[in-house]
Protein backbone atom coordinates (compact mmCIF):
# COMPACT_ATOMS: atom_id res chain seq x y z
CA UNK A 1 0.00 0.00 0.00
CA UNK A 2 1.22 3.50 -0.86
CA UNK A 3 -0.10 6.30 1.35
CA UNK A 4 -0.59 9.94 0.43
CA UNK A 5 3.01 10.73 1.44
CA UNK A 6 4.25 8.25 -1.17
CA UNK A 7 1.87 9.63 -3.79
CA UNK A 8 3.21 13.14 -3.15
CA UNK A 9 6.72 11.86 -3.86
CA UNK A 10 5.53 10.89 -7.37
CA UNK A 11 2.96 13.54 -8.35
CA UNK A 12 3.29 17.33 -8.19
CA UNK A 13 -0.39 17.79 -7.22
CA UNK A 14 -1.27 19.24 -3.81
CA UNK A 15 -4.42 20.38 -1.97
CA UNK A 16 -7.02 20.96 -3.23
CA UNK A 17 -6.10 19.16 -6.45
CA UNK A 18 -4.42 16.01 -5.16
CA UNK A 19 -7.27 13.61 -5.89
CA UNK A 20 -5.72 10.24 -5.01
CA UNK A 21 -5.64 9.21 -1.37
CA UNK A 22 -4.04 5.77 -1.46
CA UNK A 23 -2.65 3.16 -3.83
CA UNK A 24 -3.66 -0.37 -2.89
CA UNK A 25 -1.87 -2.28 -5.65
CA UNK A 26 0.83 -1.28 -8.11
CA UNK A 27 2.60 -3.49 -10.61
CA UNK A 28 5.07 -1.17 -12.42
CA UNK A 29 4.59 -1.14 -16.17
CA UNK A 30 1.33 -3.04 -15.86
CA UNK A 31 -1.50 -1.94 -13.53
CA UNK A 32 -2.56 0.06 -10.47
CA UNK A 33 -5.51 0.20 -8.08
CA UNK A 34 -6.00 3.44 -6.15
CA UNK A 35 -8.62 5.08 -3.91
CA UNK A 36 -10.17 8.52 -3.56
CA UNK A 37 -12.60 9.21 -0.72
CA UNK A 38 -15.16 11.85 -1.66
CA UNK A 39 -16.17 14.10 1.23
CA UNK A 40 -18.74 16.86 1.57
CA UNK A 41 -16.16 19.35 2.81
CA UNK A 42 -14.18 19.48 -0.46
CA UNK A 43 -13.96 23.00 -1.92
CA UNK A 44 -16.26 22.31 -4.89
CA UNK A 45 -19.19 21.80 -2.52
CA UNK A 46 -18.78 25.03 -0.53
CA UNK A 47 -21.17 27.16 -2.60
CA UNK A 48 -24.04 24.68 -2.74
CA UNK A 49 -27.24 26.18 -1.37
CA UNK A 50 -28.86 24.92 1.82
CA UNK A 51 -31.23 22.12 0.88
CA UNK A 52 -29.24 21.03 -2.19
CA UNK A 53 -30.30 17.55 -3.32
CA UNK A 54 -28.13 14.54 -4.20
CA UNK A 55 -28.03 15.53 -7.88
CA UNK A 56 -26.41 18.83 -6.89
CA UNK A 57 -23.93 16.96 -4.66
CA UNK A 58 -22.76 14.70 -7.49
CA UNK A 59 -18.98 14.76 -7.70
CA UNK A 60 -18.02 16.89 -10.73
CA UNK A 61 -17.34 14.62 -13.71
CA UNK A 62 -14.20 16.55 -14.66
CA UNK A 63 -12.78 15.85 -11.18
CA UNK A 64 -13.73 12.19 -11.43
CA UNK A 65 -11.71 11.96 -14.66
CA UNK A 66 -8.86 14.02 -13.13
CA UNK A 67 -8.71 11.70 -10.13
CA UNK A 68 -8.52 8.64 -12.40
CA UNK A 69 -5.83 10.32 -14.52
CA UNK A 70 -3.79 11.14 -11.41
CA UNK A 71 -3.91 7.45 -10.51
CA UNK A 72 -2.65 6.69 -14.04
CA UNK A 73 0.06 9.31 -13.47
CA UNK A 74 1.29 7.43 -10.41
CA UNK A 75 1.65 4.32 -12.55
CA UNK A 76 3.34 6.26 -15.37
CA UNK A 77 5.85 8.01 -13.11
CA UNK A 78 6.44 5.34 -10.47
CA UNK A 79 9.87 4.31 -11.76
CA UNK A 80 11.02 7.91 -12.39
CA UNK A 81 9.06 10.17 -10.03
CA UNK A 82 9.28 13.93 -10.52
CA UNK A 83 7.08 15.95 -8.17
CA UNK A 84 8.98 19.14 -9.09
CA UNK A 85 7.56 20.16 -12.46
CA UNK A 86 10.32 22.73 -12.99
CA UNK A 87 13.01 20.08 -13.50
CA UNK A 88 13.35 16.68 -15.14
CA UNK A 89 10.49 15.15 -17.08
CA UNK A 90 6.98 16.62 -16.85
CA UNK A 91 3.90 14.46 -17.31
CA UNK A 92 1.45 15.95 -19.82
CA UNK A 93 -2.09 14.83 -20.47
CA UNK A 94 -2.29 14.16 -24.20
CA UNK A 95 -5.84 13.03 -24.83
CA UNK A 96 -8.77 10.92 -23.72
CA UNK A 97 -11.29 8.79 -25.62
CA UNK A 98 -14.29 6.58 -24.99
CA UNK A 99 -15.25 7.96 -21.58
CA UNK A 100 -18.54 6.66 -20.17
CA UNK A 101 -20.14 7.93 -16.95
CA UNK A 102 -22.50 5.32 -15.47
CA UNK A 103 -23.60 6.60 -12.07
CA UNK A 104 -23.15 9.74 -9.97
CA UNK A 105 -20.56 9.75 -7.20
CA UNK A 106 -21.66 11.36 -3.92
CA UNK A 107 -19.96 12.48 -0.72
CA UNK A 108 -19.30 9.41 1.40
CA UNK A 109 -18.41 7.29 -1.63
CA UNK A 110 -14.95 5.79 -2.01
CA UNK A 111 -13.80 5.64 -5.60
CA UNK A 112 -11.64 2.67 -6.56
CA UNK A 113 -9.67 3.41 -9.70
CA UNK A 114 -8.43 0.53 -11.84
CA UNK A 115 -5.73 1.60 -14.30
CA UNK A 116 -4.12 -0.66 -16.89
CA UNK A 117 -1.13 0.26 -19.00
CA UNK A 118 -1.99 -0.69 -22.58
CA UNK A 119 1.14 0.47 -24.38
CA UNK A 120 4.36 2.27 -23.55
CA UNK A 121 6.69 4.08 -25.94
CA UNK A 122 9.88 5.94 -25.10
CA UNK A 123 8.09 9.06 -23.82
CA UNK A 124 4.38 8.25 -24.18
CA UNK A 125 2.06 5.86 -22.34
CA UNK A 126 -1.48 4.73 -23.08
CA UNK A 127 -3.87 3.62 -20.33
CA UNK A 128 -7.39 2.23 -20.02
CA UNK A 129 -9.56 1.34 -17.04
CA UNK A 130 -12.50 2.19 -14.86
CA UNK A 131 -13.56 3.54 -11.49
CA UNK A 132 -16.04 1.88 -9.17
CA UNK A 133 -17.90 2.60 -5.94
CA UNK A 134 -18.84 -0.43 -3.83
CA UNK A 135 -18.06 -2.69 -6.81
CA UNK A 136 -20.37 -0.79 -9.17
CA UNK A 137 -18.69 0.82 -12.19
CA UNK A 138 -19.20 4.59 -12.21
CA UNK A 139 -16.71 5.51 -14.94
CA UNK A 140 -15.08 3.78 -17.90
CA UNK A 141 -12.02 5.14 -19.67
CA UNK A 142 -11.33 3.66 -23.09
CA UNK A 143 -8.00 5.40 -23.61
CA UNK A 144 -5.83 8.06 -22.00
CA UNK A 145 -2.56 9.19 -23.57
CA UNK A 146 0.16 10.79 -21.43
CA UNK A 147 3.48 12.11 -22.64
CA UNK A 148 6.65 12.93 -20.76
CA UNK A 149 8.51 16.04 -21.87
CA UNK A 150 11.62 17.79 -20.51
CA UNK A 151 10.68 20.65 -18.21
CA UNK A 152 13.26 22.82 -19.92
CA UNK A 153 11.24 22.67 -23.15
CA UNK A 154 8.14 23.87 -21.30
CA UNK A 155 9.76 26.61 -19.25
CA UNK A 156 12.01 28.15 -21.87
CA UNK A 157 11.10 31.78 -22.43
CA UNK A 158 9.23 32.35 -25.63
CA UNK A 159 9.76 35.54 -27.66
CA UNK A 160 7.15 38.16 -26.92
CA UNK A 161 4.56 38.77 -29.63
CA UNK A 162 3.33 42.31 -30.03
CA UNK A 163 -0.24 43.11 -30.99
CA UNK A 164 1.12 44.80 -34.12
CA UNK A 165 2.46 41.42 -35.28
CA UNK A 166 -0.91 39.74 -34.72
CA UNK A 167 -2.69 41.93 -37.00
Amino acid sequence: MITVAGIKRVLPHRYPMLLVDRVDDLVPGERLTARKAVTANEPWYQDLPEGADDREHAYPSVLLVESWCQAAGVLAAWDLPNPDVLTGQVMLFGGIADVVFHHPVLPGDVLVHHVRLVRSFSDTVIFEGEAAVDGRTVLEIGRVVMAMRPATELTAEQPAVSTKEIG
